[in-house]
């Protein structure tokens, strides 16, 4: 037998929910305005992004070279792989290891990014934990298991409540994540107030980065790309498209009936 509901106080809604709303909502207003404050152009090195275009293309030449003739892929698989002029092989750069401790620029971007980013999540999450601890202020509209109980009930250490209810701390981290599409619609796409936008903005680009040292990155998709064999997944689709019954009647009948009606 289920336990009884709890009641809350109409006054939770007043004097916590909302104000935690509002504080997240504008500490992320002031975050995007800050962080623009602070925005530095970032000197683009262009033999780097070069080499990395150079990897991204054949990398697409592996995984979508069965859609182009063979003598075509194989015109492409000889500029990058060839023994004498291909890329791959031709190419040298020069490694040059960068210290962290020695460049500024480095150091002033890492410092700028936990200054908007990391310190107000710390500041305002601890005062808010501290202001509103202890506070049972909503409940999701569906059941939940035990395993939720960490996640929506930071500050409350009762094992008889139900999974369901959600604790003041645990809405304000749920505000930090869930205010994205009003960042989106007052900010516009491009902001910097939405915090699992910049989580996956910094996931993409560690992706994405020219490896350290290029000479490696060259090595190993030339490897990838010299054990591809090129199978055309087109061939024949002339005959098999010709060889189909295609009622065109039925098609131009029903598109009659779509422009009268």
């Amino acid at each position: 037998m289920a336990g009884p509901e709890l009641l809350l106080d109409s006054s939770i809604r007043v004097w916590v929910v909302l104000p935690i709303v509002f504080i997240t909502f504008f500490v992320g207003i002031i975050r995007h305005y800050v962080t623009q404050l602070l925005h530095s152009d970032k000197k683009v090195d262009l033999e780097q992004v070069s080499d990395s275009q150079v990897l991204l293309r054949s990398r697409i030449l592996r995984e979508n070279g069965k859609y182009i003739p063979r003598q075509s892929f194989a015109m492409r698989k000889h500029y990058f792989n060839n023994a004498e002029t291909g890329f791959f092989k031709k190419v040298k750069r020069k490694v040059v290891p960068k210290n962290p401790m020695t460049d500024t620029s480095m150091l002033t971007d890492m410092m700028k990014g936990n200054l908007t980013n990391v310190l107000p999540m710390i500041v305002i999450g601890g005062w808010i934990n501290w202001a509103f601890s202890g506070f049972v202020i909503t409940k999701v509209p569906f059941p939940l298991t035990l395993r939720f109980k960490p996640m929506l009930q930071r500050g409350i250490d009762l094992l008889s409540l139900d999974a369901s209810w959600v604790s003041s701390a645990s809405w304000y981290f749920l505000n930090v994540f869930g205010l994205r599409s009003m960042y989106s619609l007052i900010l516009g796409q491009d902001n910097a107030a939405d915090q699992s936008r910049i989580m996956q903005d910094q996931m993409t680009g560690a992706a994405m980065a020219m490896p350290p040292d290029p000479n490696k990155a060259f090595k190993s998709e030339w490897e990838a790309l010299e054990i591809v064999e090129h199978k055309w997944a087109l061939e024949n689709v002339e005959e098999e498209l010709m060889s189909r019954d295609l009622n065109f009647g039925t098609f131009f009948s029903q598109d009659l009936k779509s422009t009268m009606f």
